[in-house]
């Protein structure tokens, strides 16, 4: 890939710890493409295992509000830290919304905060495409943790489960919000459940009932039980507690070797994501993959030819030696 001197520029001055530089390699990130590769092949190598924890639950359940009392709280420890927030995109700028942004942004006063917030784009899954690589970033700005607050929609507590080392859900009483659970998957990839409004008058019995169900989870010997942390993040109570299990949760993955093994394992999926994405791409707009499929096509309209024929004639053409 030809050198960027403009990108050379910025990774210099990203180096020196530059905000304005983090700032403007984010945004290229965003853009993707070749630029935002670039910017990537001078990053990583300055990365340093920085420990992500996701926040993911409902829309509504008080995520925003808990990251912000977690990233004071981490900041009293002294620790360095990186929080991107992943916003739903608005269907007429592109952009990301503001919400409740303002009380966020109020934590880059701090110079050892960074806080980004981007656009989920229509991503299925409640998380921009860059999360990974902004990641990446805030990392090799020398932030010690990056805080990942998802949309909260559609499958985004999968996708925060390939991304963080620790995955919090938040969960509030007033709306069923632990069945809910049960049928999103959520139980399967939360390591630290919150029940937020703890003053609710149902907080106690969600959480019993909650926990009650973890119970029931099939957890090896030696193995991570999720804890059940009552909490209420507007009036700053159980903060210390949801602190305390996501340190519980480290420590264990690293005493167990888990937390290595999770991110050989998170890498390898990025590679071959981004791997298949590009080829699927690629062979897709291939002038001769987009003539059997148009000529098939009729034939599959027409009820002639089944969709699996026309693959299986794709498949023929792509093993044959498609020069893509």
């Amino acid at each position: 890939m030809k050198r960027d001197p403009d990108i050379a520029l910025l990774l210099d001055e990203f180096s020196r710890g530059r905000v304005a530089a983090a700032a403007r390699l984010i945004t290229i990130v965003e853009n993707g493409g070749d630029r935002a590769e670039a910017v990537m092949d001078g990053v990583f190598p300055m990365t340093r295992g920085a420990y992500r924890i996701g926040f993911t639950g409902p829309p509504g359940a008080g995520k925003s509000t808990l990251v912000f009392r977690m990233s004071r709280i981490l900041r009293g420890e002294g620790k360095r830290i990186g929080v991107i927030a992943v916003d739903p995109t608005s269907p007429f700028s592109g952009g990301a919304l503001l919400g409740d942004r303002i009380r966020m942004q109020s934590l880059s006063e701090d110079p050892e905060i960074f806080v980004r917030s981007l656009a989920s784009r229509g991503s299925l899954g409640g998380i921009s495409s860059c999360t990974d690589e902004v990641a990446d970033l805030l990392d090799a700005f020398g932030k010690e943790l990056v805080l990942i607050e998802t949309v909260g929609v559609g499958q985004s507590e999968l996708e925060i489960a390939e991304k963080a080392h620790t995955v919090v859900v938040i969960l509030v009483p007033e709306s069923g919000d632990g069945v809910q659970a049960m049928k999103a998957g959520l139980m399967e990839i939360g390591d630290v459940f919150v029940m937020n409004k703890a003053d609710h008058r149902d907080a106690v019995g969600a959480a019993r009932e909650l926990e009650e169900t973890l119970r029931l989870k099939d957890v090896p010997e030696g193995g991570w039980r999720p804890p059940v942390v009552l909490a209420s993040a507007t009036r700053e109570t159980g903060i210390d507690e949801v602190r305390e299990r996501i340190e519980e949760h480290r420590r264990h993955l690293e005493g167990r070797g888990l937390l290595a093994e999770k991110r050989r394992r998170v890498l390898y999926s990025r590679v071959r994501g981004a791997f298949m994405d590009r080829v699927e791409r690629r062979v897709w707009e291939h002038e001769s993959v987009r003539s059997v499929i148009e000529r098939g096509m009729e034939d599959v309209y027409g009820g002639r030819l089944s969709p699996y024929r026309l693959v299986r004639e794709l498949e023929r053409l792509v093993a044959g030696g498609l020069q893509v």
